[in-house]
């Protein structure tokens, strides 16, 4: 099952009403939706929301919801905040099956870019897809998908079939292999070459100049004997 617990309480008023009665009293008013079950208005104590939320497993995962002794596996699919105070402000929960295929999305993490030679020639990162909606079961969901960076170079286009995926994860998106990122000559890279040419030619121009009359005139009378 998994690992975070949620201690819900039903709450009896609905509404903004409602929402902001649970908030007074310390808790943070949620929605639990889905499966062949009407919508049931909820609330979490705050502190112990916030101690889930922060263990960056309570989004996008599997949830063990309890309510007295029953027990219920669900899925946290959103949570609002308090643009100002970071305060969680509201919860949805959708019911699910364990076993249940579902479809949700996971963020995708870029690693090893210190082993990419592409960066140290003037390469960035050109990111297409911060996240990417996949089907897999409710109890496998993967924290993240990891794109290896290492060995990549310039010009290079990763797509979703360059990710080692973990067995029964499929993306959503099946009619193409589609781009995730890019490696591209960043315009500062571009600008520092240019630069670095016209130096290279100033200092030519300079050198050449620099070469002493005697031996022009050296180069001169050998022509004429």
């Amino acid at each position: 099952m998994a690992e975070i617990i949620l201690n819900v309480d039903v709450r009896d008023g609905v509404g903004t009403g409602g929402a902001r009665a649970a908030r007074r009293a310390g808790m943070v008013p949620g929605i639990l939706y889905g499966g062949d079950k009407a919508p049931v208005a909820i609330s979490v104590n705050e502190k112990d929301f916030r101690k889930s939320l922060y263990t960056g497993k309570l989004l996008g995962h599997l949830v063990t919801l309890k309510y007295g002794e029953e027990t219920q596996p669900v899925i946290a699919r959103d949570v609002q905040f308090d643009p100002v105070s970071d305060r969680p402000l509201h919860f949805d929960l959708m019911r699910v099956d364990e076993k249940q295929t579902i479809k949700i999305e996971v963020p995708v993490h870029f690693i090893n870019e210190d082993q990419c030679k592409a960066f140290r020639q003037g390469g960035s990162l050109e990111i297409v897809r911060h996240s990417v909606e996949i089907s897999v079961r409710a109890d496998h969901i993967p924290e993240d998908l990891v794109v290896d960076l290492a060995g990549h170079k310039l010009g290079d286009t990763i797509r979703f079939s360059d990710i080692k995926v973990p067995k029964g994860v499929e993306p959503t998106i099946t009619d193409r292999d589609f781009v995730i990122a890019s490696i591209k000559t960043s315009s500062a890279a571009i600008s520092a070459a240019a630069d670095e040419a016209h130096d290279a030619e100033v200092a030519a121009e300079a050198a050449a100049d620099e070469v002493p009359a005697t031996e022009q005139s050296e180069e001169g009378e050998t022509t004429e004997g």
